[in-house]
């Protein structure tokens, strides 16, 4: 398979969920881990809906369409949990919380874009699955789940405000960055052999990780954090091998 050497895009599912209403901001800041409240119109952050153990529910991008109008997308099988959990905490916030529809394309390299196919050669999912593995970029029910703590995967970076105030998941997260420390992290690697999600990663004999996704040469899994960025590590009882990017 050649590697995609241009601008190209690619459909993706997404499940929608707007947010909007008079408490829209207010409520959305005290909910998620990023700071909605200081994104202008027309801007996107990313964002994490955590549970108070910062065990995550949902990744999302959130962006603001008008001053009381936020639309919240995530992956298509996480759309009705994400609305269902902002509906039970609202209490009284004044807000409106409903699904909408909405077609989705992304630029790789790029952003999301909504309803509208950007310019680019359009690829299909295989291509499009090895540019997400290459960019290091996690995907839930592989290498995001409940058992993962937001720092493994990474999404500490680009998912979190470590300066805006309370949301569910805070103080376990600030803690973990200030106090604590992962014992492993999402890696992306380079491969000899065939590699497959769930195969463990062979250090010295030991169990050091296990790859999340692959494709042809290349794959993502969580690798312990003192392993050398040198080291070849073994594909479990397979022939072949991989080396850390």
């Amino acid at each position: 398979m050649q590697r995609i050497t241009s601008p190209a895009v690619a459909r993706v599912a997404r499940a929608f969920v707007r947010v909007g209403g008079p408490d829209a901001a207010d409520y959305l800041q005290r909910m998620v881990s990023n700071d909605v409240e200081a994104l202008a119109v027309g801007d996107a952050c990313y964002a994490l809906l955590l549970t108070a153990k910062a065990r995550v529910i949902a990744p999302l991008r959130i962006v603001r369409r008008a001053p009381d109008d936020f639309l919240l997308s995530t992956e298509p099988e996480l759309g009705e949990r994400v609305r269902a959990e902002l509906v039970r905490m609202r209490f009284a916030a004044k807000v409106e919380i409903e699904p909408e529809e909405h077609q989705a394309w992304v630029v790789l390299g790029g952003d999301e874009v909504l309803d509208k196919r950007p310019a680019g050669d359009e690829v299909g999912e295989e291509e499009l699955e090895r540019w997400r593995i290459e960019s290091g970029i996690p995907r839930w029910g592989r290498e995001i789940d409940e058992s993962i703590l937001p720092a493994e995967a990474g999404l500490d970076e680009t998912h979190i405000s470590f300066s805006k105030g309370c949301y569910p998941g805070q103080e376990p997260i600030a803690r973990q960055r200030y106090r604590g420390k992962v014992n492993r992290r999402l890696r992306v690697l380079d491969v000899e052999g065939e590699a497959m999600p769930s195969d463990e990663l062979l250090f010295e004999g030991k169990t050091v990780g296990r790859i999340t996704s692959a494709a042809s040469g290349v794959a993502l899994g969580y690798v312990r954090v003192e392993v050398p960025d040198e080291a070849q590590l073994a594909l479990g009882a397979k022939t072949g091998f991989a080396r850390l990017r």
